[in-house]
């Protein structure tokens, strides 16, 4: 878990992306998610932020002008960004270029705003890169706001446990960016990444959130590199898979064993597989499970790339693989993200 922990770290190290939510659907439009970065950044943990709205970062010489500037952007409900002085949590005032996206729900409403921030140190701007980030997660949170709706749907758990599942996932995506801004700042300079690299860092950080020192796992991850858009995907579909096997393999124990393996196939096909030997699915029961709300963003994902997902028998446990069509890792300019769990 150290080597990974180091890993993020030091791609935010790199380029520190601090990302924003807020909720103005609810009072005073708090704040309900924010990343390690934006931490980094203020030094206000999540604990200290989540449900204040986002003014108490101002202080004495936050610019007027600019705070009805950030207040007219929201209340017109389109994409803005605002230069002005923000403080930490020590009191250090900063320069916060800040950009702001309305999420919208699928009757067009305003369901979240998503903030990204970049401390302003010199006398350029790192204004191009960070849109270009932005568009990013722009593009793959509008997955995210459908797994929000389906789960206000499912409203199967409570409000704490959604943000805990809601948290996950968005770390996931979190963990893409960082991949693909050192991606940016290596010799390479182009629009993929690790696949590899991508899914260790999502598993050491499941494993670390389990918590269970019995239950191992095992990684076997062929190098190779993907588009953004394909591996935010794999990822995540990956991040479900890993979820599941922990929460419901081992049950009543404490020792367990995970294996994760990504090989490429001699047509091109990229398979990801998932297996554990805890207790193994019940008799006749099939999953994905159209009922349950990681069973529906894992099929919307499979079938969004044109993936084949497989229960294969296993003597003790269960096991999945994924097949996933070479043409997904073609990258193409100009090519568009179509995320099927965004749909309605």
């Amino acid at each position: 878990m150290t080597s990974a922990h180091s890993m993020h770290e030091a791609a935010l190290a790199r380029a520190p992306l601090s990302l924003v939510i807020s909720n103005p659907n609810l009072d005073d439009n708090p704040i309900v998610f924010v990343n390690d970065a934006f931490t980094r950044l203020t030094g206000y943990s999540a604990e200290m932020a989540v449900g204040r709205n986002c003014r108490f970062l101002q202080g004495e010489e936050t610019e007027p002008e600019a705070v009805e500037k950030f207040r007219t952007g929201l209340k017109q409900k389109h994409d803005f960004a605002v230069d002005l002085w923000n403080y930490r949590a020590d009191g250090t005032r900063f320069r916060n270029h800040i950009i702001v996206t309305p999420l919208l729900s699928e009757e067009g409403d305003v369901a979240y705003f998503l903030a990204l921030q970049q401390p302003v140190t010199g006398a350029v701007s790192a204004d191009e890169a960070l849109r270009e980030v932005h568009h990013r997660v722009k593009n793959h949170l509008a997955m995210v706001v459908g797994m929000i709706r389906m789960q206000a749907r499912a409203d199967t758990t409570s409000s704490q446990g959604n943000y805990a599942t809601l948290a996950r996932r968005i770390e996931t995506l979190q963990f893409l960016y960082n991949e693909m801004t050192a991606s940016r700042y290596s010799a390479r300079g182009d629009d993929e990444i690790s696949l590899g690299a991508y899914i260790s860092r999502i598993a050491a950080a499941i494993g670390y959130l389990d918590g269970r020192e019995g239950v191992r796992m095992n990684l076997a991850l062929e190098d190779m590199r993907a588009p953004i858009d394909t591996a935010a995907q794999v990822g995540l579909v990956a991040s479900e898979l890993l979820t599941n096997a922990y929460q419901h393999a081992f049950p009543d124990v404490e020792a367990g064993r995970i294996d994760v393996r990504l090989s490429k196939l001699s047509d091109g096909t990229v398979r990801l597989e998932v297996m554990d030997d805890g207790i193994g699915m019940s008799d006749g029961v099939v999953w994905p499970d159209a009922n349950s709300l990681g069973g529906k963003i894992v099929s919307s994902l499979v079938d969004g790339m044109g993936a084949k997902l497989a229960q294969t028998d296993v003597l003790r446990g269960s096991a999945f693989n994924v097949d996933v069509p070479a043409k997904r890792f073609v990258r193409l300019k100009g090519e568009a993200t179509v995320l099927a769990a965004a749909a309605p």
